[in-house]
Parts: C-alpha cells; structure tokens; sequence
C-alpha cells in the first residue's frame, strides 16, 4: 500500500455523512459498554478525520505511528465494524464436525468399546484414539480443550488409600495431629 498524503488515508467513500455517524455511534457504544479499546480506535479515527495528523494521534494516545496507521487503514477497509474488538479466530478445527460427533459416541461407550484395557479415559488414551482413528495428533495439553469443546468436563478422581482404616484416620486427626502441630509463639516482652 503506497503511502497517502497527510489527511488523506481515508477516502471520501468513508467520509460521507453516513459513515461518520456509524463512527459516531459506535464511539458512543463504545464508551456505554465499558469497550475501552474500541473507543480509543474510533476516536482516532474521527480525530484524524476532523484534521489532526498522525505524528499527533501517536503521542496523544501513547502509541506507535503504525498503530493509528493500522487502525485507520481497518476503517478504510471494513468501515466503524473494523474497529470494533473481536476475538482472533484462531485456527480452523482440525476434526470435522462428523469426526466429533462419531469421537463423542466414542467417549460415551467407553475405552473397554474402543479397545482399550482400562475402564477409565485419560487424556494420553484419547489422543492416542484420535491420532489411530483420524491421522491427527494434539498434545496432552490440549485433549482437555477438545473435550470441554464436545461438552465433557475431565473427571480427576480422589485420592485415598485403598486399605485405610477409617477409625484410624479419625483417631489420628483428632489426637496426634494437633500434638505435631506448631503450636505459636509467645509474644515477645511475656
């Protein structure tokens, strides 16, 4: 994109009345829902429409030259919609919505159903299910994700010993525990 003359990154397309009143409005919606990020970017945008230049922009809004550049050429392109916030879309999903769906039914019959050994998932056996199934491989890390995605929360089980006397433990908690325990200190000068 070849540089523009001062004043003139916007065209007269985005420059109509219309225009500038989605500015306007979008600058008061903006500023009602607490959108901080989207007000300073319109209001950029109207300032440099209503004259100031660049270099000014820049120093007032503490940002980079290329910053207000940016988000002028965002108006340039999309309009007021171009400066609004939005969430990046990220990658495409790299299972179809049918291998979802047949990897949900999948985790819903089980692991002994797909030829596992164990009665209970873990995240290395459903990576390891997708990659043999559908040739894709997403770290541990990740398989939670795609499983709060398909809607199934990860399940950690309690840890307890699997001989332990109850009565014991009690017994334990209410007479040797508070022995062991630092008991505090006297205040100083006491």
């Amino acid at each position: 994109m070849a540089r523009s003359k001062t004043g003139q990154a916007i065209s007269a397309a985005r420059r109509t009345t219309e225009e500038l009143d989605r500015l306007e409005a979008l600058l008061e919606e903006a500023e009602k829902a607490g959108d901080l990020s989207t007000w300073k970017r319109a209001r950029a945008v109207r300032a440099y429409v209503e004259g100031e230049k660049v270099a000014d922009l820049h120093k007032a809004m503490r940002v980079r030259r290329s910053t207000v550049n940016q988000r002028l050429r965002w108006y340039e392109v999309l309009g007021a919609e171009g400066l609004r916030t939005g969430k990046p879309p990220g990658a495409a999903p790299r299972l179809s919505v049918g291998q979802r769906e047949e990897l949900s039914r999948t985790i819903e019959a089980g692991p002994m159903a797909a030829g596992f050994t164990s009665g209970v998932w873990t995240g290395p056996m459903i990576g390891q299910l997708i990659f043999e199934r559908y040739g894709v491989r997403y770290h541990n890390h990740h398989v939670p994700r795609l499983l709060n995605q398909l809607g199934f929360s990860v399940q950690r089980p309690r840890k307890r010993l699997a001989r332990a006397d109850a009565e014991s433990q009690a017994t334990w908690l209410r007479d040797r525990l508070p022995e062991i325990k630092k008991k505090p200190r006297p205040a100083e000068g006491s």
